[in-house]
């Protein structure tokens, strides 16, 4: 069985018909949100960023959300390979039971989280932001009015109130929140960003190592689930959450950024949702122009079928599974495992494009 699905926008698939897919080509490369579901990602990543794209040596933007930022992060490491290999590690081993609760506080999910966090980049942030090619963004929702601090009775009513504007209009929800985007640096000045603002309320922030870890725990904040990231330096005061409440699957206009070349997307599905309130949204789950030059990396869904549970794995399984840890993490890696085939399968097509194999975005 294929495990990988190769999907492109028009002017993606035009430039493949005529001149093929090398590293070259890639200008930018996203990370979407959503949790558990980026670990079947981990061997693209792997082979992306430890084999394929270090035969270019042009600047490449990343651009990340929650676990994609993580995962972009990774990315700027010294040896990628192992570095993705440590996170799919600790990612899977993360446990966040809290002796005598059934489930954990967000307090406590933060704290944990944030030490995991300074573990494994501990040390390595300088070169991180000064690495020679990768220019890192990272997203995070910065909460506005009601939501501009994060507590037991504020959150909840301004996260309604996002949730019943977001219905109305996508960018009413900058009513509530904004886009904040810690770029990292380039010859001495924030980078330009790889695509354009005029979606949504937006600003950016210079990304250094004061911030690093207080912007990319934000990125990761799920509301509810985690606290709330406050007062990050250098970036407007105020309670920073998950990059995914406004940028779920990074559906941005990269046809008008900075950005050059094509836009390689590892995704774990096909259709690239706006906002984490979109969800339940279908009519937003669309192509549209902003993708135009896009190529999708998705597992195919009869592949998916093949994983344990018939599925990605995803943060319901903290409550399938509850204190079962172990039972966790065979079910997990056995799904990174099998992952493993999504990297073959594009290999093989890098070495012999089939065009009949590129499907429409």
């Amino acid at each position: 069985m294929t495990a990988l699905r190769i999907y492109a926008g028009p002017k993606a698939r035009q430039h493949i018909e005529r001149h093929g897919l090398n590293a070259g080509d890639i200008g930018v490369v996203p990370g979407a949100a959503g949790g558990p579901k980026g670990l079947v990602l981990g061997p693209l990543d792997r082979f992306i960023f430890g084999e394929w794209l270090v035969a270019s040596n042009h600047p490449v933007h990343l651009v990340g959300a929650s676990i994609g930022a993580w995962r972009m992060a990774t990315a700027c490491l010294d040896d990628p390979r192992s570095a993705f290999e440590r996170l799919e590690r600790d990612y899977i081993s993360q446990d966040f039971e809290q002796p005598g609760r059934r489930s954990p506080t967000a307090q406590h999910v933060s704290d944990r989280f944030g030490e995991s966090l300074k573990a494994f980049y501990g040390g390595r942030v300088a070169g991180i932001l000064a690495h020679s090619r990768y220019r890192l963004h990272i997203l995070t929702s910065r909460g506005r009015h009601l939501l501009g601090r994060d507590n037991r009775w504020r959150t909840p009513l301004g996260y309604l109130g996002a949730f019943v504007t977001n219905t109305v209009h996508r960018r009413a929800m900058g009513a509530w929140l904004e886009r904040v985007v810690f770029s990292s640096p380039s010859e001495g000045a924030t980078t330009a960003l790889p695509f354009a603002t005029g979606d949504y309320r937006t600003r950016q922030v210079p990304l250094n190592e004061a911030n690093f870890n207080a912007a990319l725990q934000a990125s990761c904040s799920i509301p509810f689930a985690l606290k709330a990231i406050h007062d990050i330096p250098g970036a407007p005061p105020g309670a920073y959450w998950d990059g995914g409440i406004t940028d779920y699957h990074l559906h941005l206009d990269y046809s008008a950024g900075e950005g050059r070349g094509l836009v390689l997307y590892p995704h774990f599905q096909k259709s690239i949702v706006p906002g984490w309130l979109d969800k339940s949204l279908r009519w937003r789950h669309g192509a549209t122009r902003f993708l135009d030059n896009t190529v999708v990396l998705a597992p195919d869904p009869q592949w998916v079928r093949s994983l344990p549970g018939a599925k990605l794995p995803d943060r319901s399984d903290f409550t399938r599974f509850g204190t079962d840890l172990k039972a966790r993490m065979r079910a997990w890696n056995a799904a990174a495992s099998a992952s493993r085939q999504l990297a073959d399968d594009f290999h093989a097509w890098l070495a012999r494009p089939d065009l009949r194999r590129v499907e429409a975005l």
